[in-house]
């Protein structure tokens, strides 16, 4: 013990050098400050590596097995770190102390002895769970908040079965608000490709359940995922009552009449539950038939079977790709159908985008014109915008709310993904908070692709019942 109460006596000295040296730069703009820390950690290392000096064996069980692992470690660099170590070596009787762990926790304890020592530490996505379980059972906080912050950045990394699934039951297990919001959120934004991944089939009752509750799922159609749906069900074969709710999630007013035919006639699910959401299926198809303004007399428009969802088909709205976004403002022009309905289904409503890397708020310019003077429309000072309009107007339009989404793909760990999406008000032309964080100047923005904006610009078109009829 007497040569690491030396060692650690001697890097005492050396910490409290430091902190005199940099007082002396507060004092004297001259001073240099000497930075030895480096090799402070790597004596630390070799003090693990080594057993040098060790005053305590770790040795580690894994449950349900007879694997043992041994440490050679040191009491005061572990009480240091975590109180939960404190703890332990404070109440032991010998100079071994017993830890039990899982298989998984198990593994990768020599990584978390080593960051206890050093104070860095690789990561793999498949070891992200049993160290942050390591770092929460001991109480190494600031572990625990890295390999937080690791999974949420690394949701879209590539491997064999996926991996956000487990992380979200994970941080459900463990009541982790960010982290289980943050997989939520990137299932419900990439869903389309999740729904061809391996990691589908691995979605729990309760997860899948949550996920179609939501109207912010982006995907190319609601027939999309009906057969995302019935390719989980045949895989999972879940109970009666969680097919029953999970088909009774899905929007039948979002799907053609055309599909929904050979759904009723095809698909060996809806043939098995028919009786289960025949209910939904006649007033779907009501709906098509009749002229919306006539079925919000005498139905509710305004429930989720008749909210459109994110849809990526041309049918409601168009990507757009702007290169070099801070070079000037752009504009551009796509259609999408009226409505969700058969009845608009020839009907097309025209669209104008502009895009301005420095633009003015529209509340902005308006005051301007209000004091009669010249409308600036670009400053310097300005940042990212984007208006979308139409651009005719129709006695068509009675009855429907336009709301805008802006999708605004990036790539992560070499795969495109949906970074950010912008909702406008139903009643605004632009989104306020468009691109407010993002420098687009900084060529390695996580905003930009290949120095280029890749949007995605969606119209849902949302009926509101105008007169309700004398019962």
């Amino acid at each position: 013990m007497e040569p690491l109460r030396e060692f650690f006596s001697h890097e005492k000295y050396l910490v409290c050098l430091t902190a005199a040296l940099k007082q002396e730069v507060v004092l004297d703009s001259g001073a240099t400050v000497l930075n030895h820390s480096m090799a402070l950690v790597q004596r630390l290392e070799a003090l693990l590596t080594q057993g040098n000096g060790s005053d305590v064996t770790l040795r580690i069980q894994t449950l349900d097995t007879d694997e043992v692992k041994m440490i050679q470690a040191h009491t005061l660099v572990l009480t240091m770190q975590s109180d939960v170590f404190d703890d332990l070596l404070l109440n032991r009787n010998s100079s071994v102390l017993v830890l039990r762990e899982t298989q998984d926790c198990a593994a990768a304890f020599d990584k978390f002895i080593r960051y206890l020592y050093c104070g860095d530490i690789s990561v793999r996505l498949d070891q992200a769970i049993p160290l942050h379980k390591l770092a929460s059972k001991y109480h190494v906080q600031r572990l625990q908040q890295g390999l937080t912050r690791y999974m949420t950045q690394h949701l879209s990394s590539e491997s064999p079965a996926g991996h956000v699934v487990s992380w979200y039951q994970y941080a459900l297990q463990i009541g982790d608000v960010v982290l289980k919001d943050s997989c939520l959120q990137y299932l419900a934004w990439n869903l389309s490709s999740v729904l061809q991944s391996a990691e589908w089939g691995s979605i729990s009752d309760e997860l899948l359940l949550s996920l179609l509750q939501r109207s912010d799922l982006i995907l190319q159609s609601e027939l999309e995922l009906y057969e995302g749906l019935e390719a989980w069900i045949s895989q999972n074969q879940p109970a009666g009552v969680t097919v029953e709710n999970a088909l009774r999630s899905v929007r039948y007013g979002m799907i053609p009449p055309q599909h929904l035919f050979r759904l009723q006639k095809q698909s060996p699910l809806m043939l098995r539950y028919y009786e289960s959401i025949r209910d939904l299926l006649f007033l779907a198809f009501q709906f098509h038939s009749a002229s919306p303004v006539q079925f919000a007399k005498y139905f509710d428009v305004n429930c989720s079977l008749f909210t459109p969802r994110n849809y990526l088909s041309q049918t409601w709205g168009s990507p757009w790709v702007i290169n070099n976004p801070t070079r000037d403002d752009r504009s551009f022009s796509f259609q999408t159908q009226l409505g969700p309905s058969s009845h608009d289904s020839s009907k097309r409503v025209t669209w104008n985008a502009l895009f301005s890397p420095r633009w003015l708020p529209l509340s902005v310019r308006s005051s301007y014109a209000e004091h009669g003077a010249m409308q600036p429309t670009r400053t310097d000072n300005g940042r990212p915008r984007i208006i979308v309009t139409p651009a005719t107007s129709s006695p068509d339009f009675a009855g429907v709310s336009f709301q805008k989404t802006v999708i605004v793909a990036a790539k992560q760990q070499g795969k495109v993904v949906v970074r950010h999406v912008y909702n406008f008000h139903q009643s605004t032309e632009e989104a306020g908070d468009f691109l407010v964080d993002a420098d687009l100047q900084r060529r390695a923005s996580e905003y930009l692709i290949d120095s280029s904006l890749y949007l995605h610009i969606i119209v849902k078109p949302i009926y509101h019942s105008l007169i309700v009829a004398k019962k």
